[in-house]
């Protein structure tokens, strides 16, 4: 018969609640609808139009794996696989793409895969990451930039409303 002394007993009792703060063994991770994500690239296009350029543009979930892809009427094709890897590139670091042009030039920046110039937007909302959005075919980062963030501008009270 197992007996435990008193010591036995309130060492067991004080860890107790030491063992309930260990990490879960499973998290919740919040991911874009689809109908989300559309929504970002349908604006990203329309901001371009305004500006009179045609654009391709890719948004892709937390992982950098495609949701939604547009290019449009008469974006060259090249815009789809640019705007991919700038969403691939963003996401992955949590990072707008014009502030990694430091990293470049260096091992990480030749990644096979990585774009590092202006363009990509990580979407978060309610403190997650919760996916980014690439733009190319601009004349300039600098609008592919303003373009991706129109798409998430449109979208962004609703994120923050149902986080």
């Amino acid at each position: 018969m197992l007996k435990l002394s008193a010591v036995s007993l309130l060492s067991l009792f004080v860890s107790a609640p030491l063992l309930a703060e260990e990490a879960p063994p499973a998290i919740t991770v919040s991911r874009l609808q689809l109908d989300t994500a559309q929504r970002i690239a349908r604006a990203a296009v329309e901001a371009c139009r305004k500006e009179g350029v045609q654009i391709g543009v890719t948004v892709v979930d937390r992982n950098g794996l495609v949701q939604v892809a547009l290019r449009d009427t008469i974006a060259a094709p090249i815009t789809l696989a640019i705007s991919r890897q700038k969403a691939f590139t963003a996401a992955n670091f949590n990072a707008a793409t014009s502030a990694l042009g430091d990293r470049a030039n260096t091992p990480i920046g030749r990644v096979k895969g990585l774009v590092m110039s202006a363009g990509g937007l990580p979407i978060q909302a309610g403190g997650q990451l919760l996916g980014a959005v690439g733009v190319s075919g601009a004349p300039s980062g600098k609008t592919d930039e303003s373009c991706a963030r129109a798409g998430i501008d449109a979208v962004s009270e609703d994120l923050e409303l149902a986080m």
